[in-house]
């Protein structure tokens, strides 16, 4: 996004991933998430990722991030995406049949959890990307996504965590109390600390993380 001056953030929610040195317009459906948008944020549209109201080309860049997932019509959004970027378009997304099933939250605790999404390659197709870049995962991640608290198990006890998790909206509560009540009984044996010793020396790690970036 380095010479990108005008962007437009779709699916923006509260805007916390909207860089503040740039002309940008965020687009969110939602009015609580716009009601949610700080004092002092971009100015905001509210509107479906699915029809944008912007001409073609009316941005420098379009990123998504972490949002598409939640688009009623995901091919009809990138697809906007693609259509009102000038010169380039940003998705940040988890490819969840690349490592994301083999994190350990998903594969001992949420076992209920089944995957049925885009591809990032399908992602990268419909914006007509060509570059895939990795995004490890850092230890002491600030956001709230899923694999976010990996090293910090601890976290996923925590209501208000989970609260701002969507994969555990979209479960079933009986199941979601049987995954934490689970993790909870091997945080206090050590259970948990014994079966992912690998990762706790780790300062970042690969769950699947992907930044697709097109350029036009």
């Amino acid at each position: 996004m380095a010479d990108a001056r005008t962007i437009v953030n779709v699916g923006a929610g509260a805007g916390s991933y909207e860089p503040s040195d740039r002309d940008l317009i965020a687009v969110e459906p939602s009015p609580v998430m716009l009601a949610q948008r700080p004092v002092g944020a971009a100015p905001a549209v509210q509107a479906s990722a699915e029809a944008l109201p912007f001409a073609d080309g009316a941005f420098d860049a379009a990123m998504a991030i972490l949002s598409d997932h939640h688009w009623p019509d995901r091919v009809a959004g990138l697809r906007e995406l693609r259509r009102v970027a000038r010169r380039r378009a940003v998705v940040f997304q988890c490819d969840l049949d690349a490592q994301l099933a083999d994190f350990w939250l998903v594969r001992d605790y949420l076992t209920t959890f089944r995957v049925d999404s885009m591809t990032i390659a399908e992602i990268a197709g419909h914006v007509g990307a060509r570059r895939i870049e990795p995004v490890p995962i850092p230890h002491d991640c600030r956001d709230g996504f899923l694999a976010a608290y990996w090293r910090r198990p601890q976290a996923y006890l925590d209501q208000r965590v989970r609260d701002g998790i969507s994969v555990f909206r979209l479960l079933p509560p009986q199941d979601v109390e049987v995954a934490v009540t689970r993790l909870r009984a091997d945080l206090e044996s050590g259970e948990w600390a014994r079966r992912n010793a690998e990762i706790l020396e780790r300062d970042s790690l690969d769950l699947g993380y992907r930044l697709v970036i097109a350029e036009y």
